[in-house]
């Protein structure tokens, strides 16, 4: 067996403009939340706890996140998190699904950062070697949940589900620079590793889940991806089956939002846009609602998780059939990665999302299935999403 390095054991390797890299002052980590889907208890609470202690937040639901008025001022800060797709459906007691493939990998983790004197030193990177992908589903059992959903469609069960797909491979050494390459993937708005004791999570995500700014909640939902060409362009923006897709997630997100907002703030600020991920077009749209008074982080992540756009619509029923027909859980992908510090929140929805234990590497890929769904389309476009992140590991 082979003993996985920390890759970061200290800091968040954040490589976008969230979180640390605002800090000139090195970070060090202060105190450590993670948890199992098995230990019990309601994740969205325990995390709101453990701010709590860290000096970060007040757990309670009078909680409002309007600029610096709710953070105490001391060395903390802020705090990395992640939250896995089952400590998602934990916090609003649906199916978490099957048991993740990579169960080394909490479902919840909280790490609290202080600033601190010089930085350590750190290790060049060890060799590294991967070896052969074993996918959790062969590309007609993919094909086939695909008509499945198609069919529960059609008797009215569900109107879209996001049906994900795993991969994983053995591997030997140190994993710190594939994991870093994946980071630095085109596109990637949450970009960043963090570790703990034989296990580690890098995220190239573009989707942001929830952003909140002086009381404002943003989430971007991404739905509809072609190849990154000007015909997949013309494509993608001329697609009524991607683009009823997009609006309809859309509109869950707006319903999501209005569960914690100001009566009459939820408003669609940007709809279907097309942007760039590696070598893919991606259409996003952006929905914001100001915050209501009394509104706590539980609250707020009890609305939005786990995201939409990795769900489907309605959310539980989709939920239902998403954990009896994938093969495998979805472990920290289809959940949330950032950062809380004392001018707000900003986390990611883990899509674009890779795991590393003391074995093997893990890598999830999925796509939105409609009624308009062909089950090889689906199946490519997941290909499609895994590659960056396949080659970014291997190269």
């Amino acid at each position: 067996m082979t003993t996985i390095h920390p890759v970061v054991r200290r800091a968040p390797h954040f490589l976008s403009d969230i979180g640390p890299t605002a800090c000139s002052a090195p970070l060090a980590e202060r105190s450590r939340l993670e948890w199992r889907r098995d230990s019990g208890g309601d994740p969205a609470l325990l995390l709101a706890g453990f701010l709590a202690d860290a000096g970060l937040s007040r757990p309670d639901p009078s909680e409002e996140f309007f600029g610096h008025s709710t953070w105490r001022k001391n060395s903390v800060c802020g705090a990395a998190v992640l939250i896995s797709a089952a400590a998602g459906a934990a916090m609003i007691r649906a199916p978490g699904g099957p048991p993740s493939p990579a169960p080394g990998v909490p479902d919840l983790v909280a790490v609290a950062f202080e600033h601190s004197g010089p930085a350590e030193p750190v290790a060049p990177p060890g060799e590294w070697r991967l070896g052969a992908w074993r996918d959790s589903w062969s590309p007609a059992e993919h094909a086939a949940a695909v008509t499945r959903v198609r069919s529960a469609i059609a008797d009215g069960e569900v109107y879209q589900v996001n049906l994900v797909g795993h991969a994983s491979a053995p591997y030997r050494g140190d994993p710190t620079s594939a994991l870093r390459r994946v980071t630095r993937l085109p596109g990637a708005r949450y970009a960043g590793v963090l570790s703990g004791d034989g296990w580690a999570v890098a995220c190239a995500s573009p989707e942001t889940l929830v952003e909140v700014r002086g009381g404002r909640a943003v989430t971007r939902p991404i739905k509809g991806t072609r190849p990154a060409t000007a015909a997949g362009r013309a494509q993608l923006l001329a697609s009524a089956k991607e683009r009823a897709e997009h609006v309809m997630i859309v509109d869950l997100e707006r319903n999501d939002l209005a569960r914690v907002a100001r009566t009459g703030s939820v408003r669609v600020d940007e709809l279907y846009a097309v942007r760039r991920w590696c070598g893919l077009w991606q259409a996003e749209s952006t929905v914001s609602a100001q915050l209501a008074a009394g509104t706590g982080l539980a609250d707020l992540l009890r609305a939005l998780c786990p995201g939409g756009s990795v769900t489907g619509a309605p959310k539980r029923a989709a939920l239902d059939v998403i954990a009896a027909l994938e093969p495998v859980g979805r472990g920290p992908s289809m959940g949330a990665f950032g950062w809380i510090g004392p001018d707000g929140i900003d986390l990611g929805l883990t899509i674009r999302t890779v795991a590393v234990d003391t074995e093997r590497v893990h890598v999830w890929a999925g796509g939105g299935i409609t009624w308009g769904s062909d089950p090889a389309a689906e199946v490519a476009e997941a290909a499609a999403k895994a590659g960056p992140l396949r080659a970014a590991l291997r190269a």
